[in-house]
């Protein structure tokens, strides 16, 4: 996607609870073994027991609004992205945020394409704006909580731990002057064919984790590449950060090269899945260096990208005129690429 009109990132925000598990608490306690956690590389996770990850977007898309001083009235479309329970069955959490901060002059969308969530939240939200006339905002959320029994935040997934957490980011068409972001390009590609991975050898179930009690995606990702074998996910998880690096570069008008390219910010997996799989095959495309920003919180479900904003904001990562990337994927799969910039002084 290239942005037709100039698009402001008004402003970014990652809502984390106070609490924290430890990974050496984890390993003592036999809640995940030690090779694992020195492989995921996160010496703690955030814990979120006493908040639903609905009432969490509340806190982040209410920072957003205070920072930006936009009134939550001239929102006009509210994304809000989840991978896990969001607290009731048959029910909009986008519309509670929308109601709880005041947005009602809104239209809330409920988004769920798994870890890529907040990614394509954002590049619906750029969609949805291109088509109004004059000034107008998108409130873009994420919020979830990988709690127990249901989940297993260490021994859940291959690669990744997960940490509870929530995100809110302001986008404006057109940017204002004073917006610290514009959003360049944000392409996105996906491989249908994978969702297999995810649902493995089990049937159809009637209800909620009637295949398992425990969200168990190391067992379906066994039965997967027992019959397809990893090299073959390998090699397409490869071609597709290849495809769009390159996609979001083409779209921003920007060569692999250029200098004003002064990171490429990683999702938030696990410090030997980065290593294997994400760095070499972007060291092989940009000459900007990947960095990893999620040691701290692990991944965060829907909000590794929209937090991956947060921090760059909090870091005053980009001087003027600077470009930062940005990288996420999710299970289907389907992978994402940001291309923000540092506008420099009008």
């Amino acid at each position: 996607m290239r942005t037709t009109a100039s698009v402001g990132i008004a402003a970014a925000a990652l809502w984390l609870p106070p609490k924290r598990d430890g990974a050496h608490s984890a390993v003592a306690e036999q809640r995940v073994e030690g090779n694992v956690a020195r492989d995921l590389g996160h010496p703690r996770l955030p814990v979120a027991d006493d908040i639903s990850p609905p009432e969490m977007a509340v806190l982040a898309a209410r920072q957003v609004l205070h920072g930006s001083g936009v009134a939550a009235a001239d929102v006009t479309l509210l994304l809000h992205a989840w991978m896990h329970y969001q607290g009731h069955d048959l029910w909009s959490p986008a519309h509670y945020i929308a109601h709880q901060i005041g947005a009602h002059n809104t239209v809330p969308v409920g988004i769920q394409q798994i870890c890529n969530g907040g990614a394509a939240a954002l590049e619906l939200a750029v969609a949805r704006l291109s088509l109004a006339e004059g000034s107008r905002h998108a409130l873009v959320t994420t919020a979830d909580r990988f709690t127990a029994p249901g989940f297993d935040r260490w021994r859940s997934d291959y690669g990744a731990a997960y940490g509870d957490a929530a995100t809110a980011v302001l986008l404006r068409q057109p940017a204002d002057a004073g917006d610290p972001l514009l959003l360049r390009a944000l392409h996105t590609a996906a491989a249908p064919h994978l969702e297999a991975m995810h649902r493995g050898m089990d049937p159809f179930a009637r209800l909620p984790r009637e295949n398992s009690p425990v969200v168990d995606m190391r067992r379906t990702k066994r039965d997967y590449l027992r019959d397809h074998g990893v090299a073959p996910f390998k090699k397409i998880n490869r071609e597709m950060i290849r495809c769009v690096v390159q996609g979001a570069l083409r779209d921003a008008g920007l060569a692999a090269d250029d200098p004003r390219i002064r990171f490429v910010l990683l999702p938030r997996l696990g410090l030997k899945t980065l290593r294997n799989a994400w760095i070499p095959t972007l060291n092989e495309l940009v000459a900007a260096r990947p960095v990893d920003w999620g040691s701290d919180t692990g991944h965060l479900g829907t909000g590794d990208l929209p937090a991956g904003l947060h921090e760059l904001l909090r870091r005053s990562a980009l001087g003027p005129g600077d470009i930062g990337l940005l990288l996420n994927a999710g299970a289907g799969f389907t992978w994402s690429c940001a291309v923000v910039e540092a506008p420099a002084p009008r």
